[in-house]
């Protein structure tokens, strides 16, 4: 009773502070497109709740993602290449709109080699933005992750 309870006041939190600012910084990427996902990601973690592996978490963002109508690509494969050779590879646990990196991770706290990890991804890409989602014990914690280079 007490989880559903928390979640109720989580899903009202959320739902108060989920509207889409009429004012933003200029620089912002992708606000309106960065709100959808990471209401998902909250509308994921307050549904399934904490302890779960990494790829049910997954499963749940890819159909909330499908339901939501937002184009997206899961487990994308992507080249590595240095000139003209493929020296490596990554998998993408997501890449939504064509626009945004987005990666899961579950535990308690994001580590610099999952930040080192997207931003490779960004860079690679020749991408701005990526999310790194955290599913944590406390809910869900995220970072904007931008590729200053591209």
């Amino acid at each position: 009773m007490k989880h559903q309870m928390n979640s109720e006041l989580v899903r009202i939190y959320e739902f108060r502070e989920m509207k889409i600012p009429t004012t933003h910084k200029p620089d912002l990427l992708y606000p309106e497109l960065s709100f959808k996902i990471v209401g998902i990601l909250f509308n994921v973690d307050n549904e399934l709740g904490p302890g779960h592996k990494e790829k049910y978490y997954e499963n749940a963002v890819a159909t909330a993602l499908r339901t939501s109508g937002l184009q997206y690509k899961q487990q994308l494969y992507v080249p590595l290449q240095y000139n003209g050779n493929v020296v490596g590879k990554y998998f993408l646990d997501f890449l939504v709109e064509e626009k945004i990196v987005l990666e899961l991770k579950q535990g308690d706290s994001f580590s610099k080699k999952n930040i080192d990890q997207t931003l490779s991804y960004l860079k690679a890409n020749k991408l701005q933005l990526g999310i790194i989602a955290q599913f944590t014990s406390q809910g869900v914690k995220y970072k904007r992750i931008v590729n200053l280079d591209s």
